[in-house]
């Protein structure tokens, strides 16, 4: 259904509603209004008196300045923190880089590598064995709690002899 067919279903407009049907094309416009105001008195109270001594001038070493407005002000300051996050990130990308060469370090210790074989297989056997478990109905939080009992034990025998 088009516009004009929903438009054409609806109440129709009274004559004070519509007066088009009285106007040509070129006199289609909108009325005029009832009343114009005039007024001639314009004040000059609001106009600036470049004489007056609340005008404020440059300071004569402007141009000297290294800093000349309020944007080059927030532009520098935006600048200067950007740099503290940049030396933030170095900062902590060394720490990074630190701790992994700690690693390189220990890759010839005995104990280092024995330490990730013993965590790898017991991960492994654990995962293995909970599944297991899961599929025979069996596992239990109970069950659960004693392993990861048994790993902190292991873990903390573990630190004590590897000191």
């Amino acid at each position: 259904m088009s516009y004009a067919e929903a438009a054409s279903r609806g109440p129709k407009q009274s004559p004070d509603e519509c007066r088009c049907h009285m106007l040509t094309f070129y006199q289609a416009r909108a009325p005029s209004p009832s009343r114009i105001y005039k007024d001639e008195s314009e004040s000059t109270a609001s106009l600036v008196d470049v004489d007056s001594p609340h005008v404020t001038a440059v300071d004569p070493n402007y141009l000297n300045q290294e800093i000349k407005t309020t944007t080059q002000a927030e532009r520098i300051q935006r600048e200067e923190e950007e740099e503290k996050k940049q030396e933030a990130r170095a900062e902590n990308k060394a720490k990074a880089k630190a701790k992994a060469s700690s690693v390189r370090d220990n890759a010839s210790n005995p104990v280092y590598i024995g330490n990730a074989v013993i965590v790898g297989v017991i991960g492994a056997g654990l995962g293995l064995g909970a599944y297991r478990k899961h599929v025979e109905g069996q596992l239990s939080w109970q069950l659960i709690g004693v392993w990861t009992g048994a790993i902190g034990a292991l873990g903390v025998a573990d630190y004590f002899v590897s000191k």
